[in-house]
C-alpha cells in the first residue's frame, strides 16, 4: 500500500512564533505556511449612489430571506414590481448626502477597511495571523475575503460579525454566507465566529468612554439621550429572536456605567420598514413626543452599529434631527458609532485575540 504524503505534527508554537512543518517527503506539491485567518464582516453598502448600483445592492439585501421572511410568491411581485422600481433613487438620493467623495465609498466601507488595516497592525506580534474584511452583501464580498485568506495559507479562520447584538437578519446571515463560500470550496478551512458581544465590559466600557468624550464637547447639555437601535419585526421577536433582549442589556449595562436613570438614556428603535409593527418604542415618534412634552436637547447614540453609516449618518443625523427641531426641539446631537476609534479597536483586538486562543 502506498504511504499517503502528510506533514509531521509539531508542537504549538510559543506567542509570535510561527506554525513550522516538518520537511515534507521527496515528491511532495508545496504545501503554503499554516496561517490563521481573521475575516471582519460588516452588513453592506451599494459600489455607487446611482440608480443600478442602488437596484443591484437592495435586490440582494431585500432578496435574503432571513431579512424579509415572507414567501417569495407574496414578496417578489412586492420588491421586482414595487420596492426595486422607486426605492433605489430615493437611497441613492440619500447615499448621496453621506457619501465619502475622496474615496467614493460609502461611510461603511471606508471604515470597515480602516478596521481591518487597524487590527492587522495591532496583531503584529501574530505572524501567522492575516486580516480580511467582506460585505454579506455587495463587495467586497465575503466569498472573496475567504478567498483571499485562502490564498495566504490560511487553514482556520475566525469570522466577526460586526454585529454587538445578535439578530437572525444580521449576525446568522453573515455566517449563512461564510459556509456558502466554504460550500464551493474543496479544501475548506476550520472556522469560528466571534459571539455577540452586546455586554462585554470592555464594549460597555467603550461606548461609555466614548459618549462621555462626544457629550464633553459639545455646547450644550441633551436632557435626554436616546440609545436607537436598527429595529427588527415584532414577529422576529415572538419567533424567539435573542436581538431585543441583546438590546435592552446593553442599555441597562451603559446606564448603570454612566451612572444615569432610566428617564436619561432611552432605548428605542428605528429604520423599520413595510407594513408590520417592529419593535417599539420606535425612534422617530419617542422624538415627536419628548419634543411635545417639551424636551428642547437630546443626543442620539447608536449602540448597535459597529460604525457610522447610512442608518446613523443620514437617518440619525439629518432626518430625525429635522423631526425633533420641527416637533419644537432646539439642539440636537449625533454622538458618533466606535468606528475606528481607539475605543473601538480595543474592543475588536480583546474579542479576536479571547477567540483565537487555542489556535495561537
Amino acid at each position: 500500500m502506498s504511504e499517503t504524503p502528510v506533514e509531521t505534527a509539531v508542537p504549538a508554537p510559543s506567542s509570535g512564533e510561527a506554525v513550522k512543518a516538518a520537511p515534507l517527503p521527496a515528491g511532495h506539491p508545496p504545501v503554503k505556511p499554516r496561517r490563521i485567518g481573521v475575516l471582519l464582516v460588516n452588513l453592506g453598502t451599494p459600489d455607487g449612489t446611482g440608480y443600478w448600483p442602488m437596484w443591484r445592492y437592495l435586490r440582494e439585501f431585500l432578496s435574503d430571506p432571513r431579512v424579509i421572511e415572507l414567501s417569495r410568491a407574496i414578496w417578489y411581485p412586492i420588491l421586482y414590481g414595487l420596492v426595486l422600481t422607486t426605492r433605489p433613487q430615493k437611497s441613492g438620493d440619500n447615499y448621496k448626502k453621506i457619501w465619502n467623495r475622496e474615496k467614493d465609498e460609502s461611510p461603511l466601507r471606508t471604515y470597515t477597511r480602516s478596521q481591518a488595516e487597524k487590527l492587522a497592525d495591532a496583531l503584529a506580534d501574530l505572524p501567522e495571523v492575516r486580516v480580511e474584511w467582506g460585505m454579506r452583501y455587495g463587495n467586497p464580498s465575503t466569498r472573496n475575503a475567504v478567498q483571499r485568506l485562502f490564498d495566504q495559507g490560511c487553514d482556520r479562520i475566525l469570522t466577526f460579525p460586526l454585529y454587538p447584538q445578535y439578530s437572525a437578519t444580521t449576525t446568522a446571515t453573515a455566517n449563512d454566507q461564510l459556509f456558502r463560500a466554504l460550500m464551493k470550496m474543496r479544501h475548506a478551512p476550520a472556522v469560528r465566529s466571534v459571539p455577540p458581544y452586546y455586554d462585554e465590559p470592555a464594549y460597555i466600557d467603550a461606548l461609555a468612554r466614548s459618549m462621555t468624550a462626544a457629550l464633553a464637547r459639545l455646547d450644550f447639555e441633551p436632557e435626554v439621550v436616546l440609545a436607537s437601535y436598527h429595529g427588527i419585526p415584532k414577529p422576529y421577536f415572538d419567533k424567539g429572536d435573542p436581538y431585543h433582549c441583546h438590546c435592552m442589556k446593553t442599555t441597562r449595562l451603559l446606564r448603570e456605567k454612566l451612572g444615569w436613570d432610566e428617564k436619561r438614556l432611552i432605548t428605542t428603535f428605528q429604520s423599520r420598514f413595510g407594513a408590520q409593527e417592529w419593535l417599539q418604542p420606535y425612534t422617530d415618534k419617542t422624538v415627536e413626543r419628548l419634543a411635545g412634552e417639551g424636551v428642547k436637547s437630546m443626543a442620539i447614540v447608536n449602540p448597535g452599529f459597529s460604525v457610522d453609516c447610512i442608518e446613523t449618518l443620514d437617518e440619525i443625523g439629518r432626518e430625525v434631527r429635522d423631526e425633533f427641531l420641527h416637533a419644537g426641539g432646539e439642539k440636537f446631537a449625533h454622538i458618533p458609532c466606535l468606528n475606528d476609534s481607539p475605543e473601538g479597536m480595543e474592543v475588536i483586538e480583546a474579542m479576536v485575540r479571547r477567540e483565537l486562543h487555542g489556535w495561537i
